[in-house]
């Protein structure tokens, strides 16, 4: 899966530990899908996940990873990404914005991402399928990106990996079924009926579309007006795509409300202790709904974190405070 700020990776063991103690799942909604690693770990275990988020890169990687059935689609994607791999590259928009104006991509990668992209465009696959090419090409695309792991800026010499020719793989897609929503949280959560609803909110001002906003484009393909040095979509300054979860302002208010609408039995929120929110405020919020636990996760910082502050330049500017991060996993048995 592509790297992510704030990815689950580390934290499933023991979210599963966690499931695994409650017992008798058989239903679970992510409302906060990212990478869906909880909601593809999740569907590995048997449990039938509704995993949603309102960024469209995020819904493609639902779609692929929590709503694609391996068993009926696995054969004919393994096809598809050997048709795609040949298609001729394409030196257009994509390779001049994000290889040369910016340098995510060395430019012999950007050309077959857009020659790859462009044919999923014109090809009308079917939602799994397409989902799936997309994803793979997302994965490719990360594997020989140059960047610490977030498109707020890229590195001042190109990534060791960036000089690595562009591969397709096939996404670890599972057997069964699963459902992907793009919905705001709130709509989701009034919707959305489930055993157990996770959350995994934004918790500072850092904007998941602005610090992945490359690959937004990639599954919009809209070629969108830009700006700064790292060629931000023009839509990540709109007022309708920022979430009140980036807002130190607002965060509390649409907490509170997202935790009275969750409909389930159980509901598992993970919270890092560098956001807005601390703790004892979040356990007043929570314990509104039902008796809650806490388990205190211990993590190291990711690695843009860990390697400094920089200047637009290049220039080192600044060092980082801590190397490691506190995640607190919250675990409400609802009662009202």
């Amino acid at each position: 899966m592509i790297k992510y700020i704030g990815s689950k990776r580390l934290l499933i063991p023991r979210l599963l530990q966690k499931i695994d103690e409650i017992g008798g799942l058989t239903s679970a909604a992510d409302l906060f899908s990212g990478t869906s690693r909880v909601g593809h770990a999740l569907k590995k275990q048997g449990i039938y996940c509704i995993a949603n988020d309102h960024n469209l890169y995020a819904h493609t990687l639902a779609r692929c990873y929590v709503e694609a059935d391996a068993g009926r689609v696995r054969e004919d994607a393994v096809a598809l990404l050997e048709e795609l791999i040949n298609a001729p590259e394409v030196d257009g928009w994509f390779t001049e914005n994000y290889c040369r104006q910016s340098r995510f991509f060395k430019p012999e990668n950007g050309r077959k991402i857009e020659g790859i992209r462009t044919k999923i465009k014109t090809m009308e696959l079917e939602p799994s399928l397409e989902a799936i090419a997309l994803v793979s090409l997302m994965e490719a695309a990360d594997r020989v990106d140059s960047t610490t792991g977030v498109q707020m800026a890229y590195l001042k010499s190109w990534a060791p990996r960036a000089h690595k020719p562009l591969e397709l793989r096939l996404p670890s897609i599972l057997p069964g079924s699963g459902k992907a929503i793009n919905l705001d949280v709130l709509d989701a959560a009034r919707e959305v009926e489930a055993d157990l609803v996770y959350l995994d909110p934004p918790y500072n001002q850092h904007s998941y579309l602005g610090n992945y906003h490359v690959w937004e484009t990639l599954v919009r393909w809209d070629a969108p007006e830009i700006y700064g040095v790292a060629c931000k979509r023009i839509d990540c300054r709109d007022p309708a795509r920022k979430s009140d979860f980036n807002s130190k302002r607002k965060i509390e208010a649409t907490m509170r409300e997202l935790i009275a609408t969750v409909r389930a039995k159980h509901l598992i929120l993970s919270f890092s202790n560098e956001g807005f929110l601390d703790r004892e405020l979040l356990e007043t919020m929570l314990g509104a709904r039902g008796v809650v636990t806490c388990d205190v996760v211990d993590y190291k910082r990711y690695v843009g974190a860990q390697i400094g502050v920089y200047n637009p330049s290049g220039k080192k500017i600044g060092s980082p405070t801590h190397l490691r991060n506190v995640e607190y996993l919250f675990h409400v048995t609802i009662e009202r």
